[in-house]
């Protein structure tokens, strides 16, 4: 009895191949756009936390000042004794490295590129999980005297050296000469679109005195030994800086430490409320779409009114003809999801290419797709299709 009303559903819409497929478009964009929109909505997630992740396992940053959605505040900076004694009071951390920053001109015969001097020490490499592909890091004589050595980011090497080797050569920083001696792996763009290879590392000491002119120090790294450490190195670190600054009981840090696995977790979750509601936006079409079906399921009662007559005349049951419309609408909507699932994977597919984002397979999301297809396919034809079974099979016949 399925069998035939399935048949019976697919000759109908045959007959009527243009006006179904136009009711079912509704259907169609509300699923694909759905699946796009998860789909690019889980691959901005995975790049973002895959940025995130790259730039160090386990880690904290430590800046003066307060830097909030709104606000930023000012502070005096710190100074390598702060790294000192964080290195040496607070336990469970892998790499403590200071850093102090400040915009140059690096140099090579008549190629020339502006970019930024990172002054800071070995457990920099450790702490941002950043390899050297060639060369070496500072020695302990270098770092301690602030000797003009500098290890190479990649976009700073290809645009100063080009194909040539430049571990040994020397080039100018600013105002001082210095020897490359390593080179590091390349990173690529972060999220925020910055350029991670863009920078010369040297030894703080070298950038404090010769470029900055000064002994500051304008950040912090810190790497825990393991995830679990994270929250308890945080807790002890903002004590110890409290007391070092001198910050008295209920006022306010004029500094800020920044745990990376909070920053995550509030990426994670910002994403999955912007794709939920562009989802929850474009699912709209979906009633419009199951609302289109009902309207049309309506006007096919009306039209086959006589035929449904005849067919309750000859010994057919109210929940044939039930079943039979119901079953019509069900395949409308049933396509309709089919054709939304093909469009939806492959306009994400195309967009997170375009956009530069991993593309995310969510099989669950295409199985709800499905079921919410069908869904909408009983609920909005369940009506049309229970107003033919109540049709008088002696007023159906006399309709024309």
């Amino acid at each position: 009895m399925i069998a035939n009303a399935f048949l019976l559903a697919l000759r109908e819409i045959r007959n009527n191949l243009m006006r179904a497929g136009l009711t079912t478009l509704g259907i169609v964009i509300g699923v694909g756009a759905v699946i796009a929109m998860v789909t690019l909505g889980s691959g901005a997630t995975k790049s973002v936390t895959a940025d995130i992740a790259s730039m160090g396992r386990n880690l904290l940053i430590v800046v003066p000042g307060q830097r909030k959605p709104g606000t930023l505040t000012t502070a005096p900076p710190f100074d390598l004794g702060d790294a000192d004694a964080i290195a040496r009071e607070v336990p469970g951390l892998s790499a403590i490295a200071p850093m102090v920053q400040d915009s140059v001109v690096a140099v090579n015969g008549n190629r020339s590129r502006t970019t930024q001097a990172t002054g800071t020490s070995n457990a920099f490499f450790t702490a941002r999980e950043w390899p050297l592909t060639e060369g070496r890091i500072f020695t302990v004589t270098e770092e301690r005297a602030g000797k003009a050595v500098c290890i190479l980011g990649e976009t700073v090497r290809e645009d100063l050296f080009g194909a040539q080797d430049p571990l040994d050569a020397k080039i100018r920083v600013g105002k001082i000469s210095c020897d490359v001696v390593g080179l590091l792996a390349p990173k690529g763009k972060s999220t925020f679109g910055q350029d991670q290879d863009d920078l010369i590392v040297m030894p703080i000491r070298a950038v404090q005195r010769r470029i900055a002119g000064n002994t500051d120090v304008g950040m912090i790294w810190i790497s825990a030994t393991h995830a679990s450490d994270t929250e308890t190195a945080k807790a002890a670190v903002e004590k110890l800086m409290r007391e070092r600054r001198h910050i008295g009981e209920g006022a306010a840090d004029d500094f800020q430490v920044s745990d990376m696995a909070e920053v995550t977790r509030m990426v994670e979750s910002t994403t999955a409320i912007l794709t939920a509601f562009l989802s929850a936006v474009a699912a709209v079409s979906l009633l419009v779409g199951g609302i289109g079906i009902m309207n049309i399921m309506l006007v096919s009662v009306t039209e086959r009114t006589r035929e449904i007559g005849i067919r309750l005349a000859i010994g057919a049951r109210a929940r044939d003809v039930l079943l039979q419309f119901l079953i019509e609408a069900v395949v409308m909507s049933g396509f309709g999801g089919v054709i939304g699932i093909a469009l939806g994977l492959t306009g994400s597919a195309v967009g997170a290419h375009f956009l530069h984002l991993p593309f995310v397979f969510e099989p669950s999301v295409v199985a709800i797709a499905v079921l919410f297809s069908a869904a909408v396919g009983v609920g909005f034809g369940y009506f049309p299709a229970r107003r033919a079974a109540r049709l008088d099979p002696i007023e159906a016949l006399r309709h024309e």
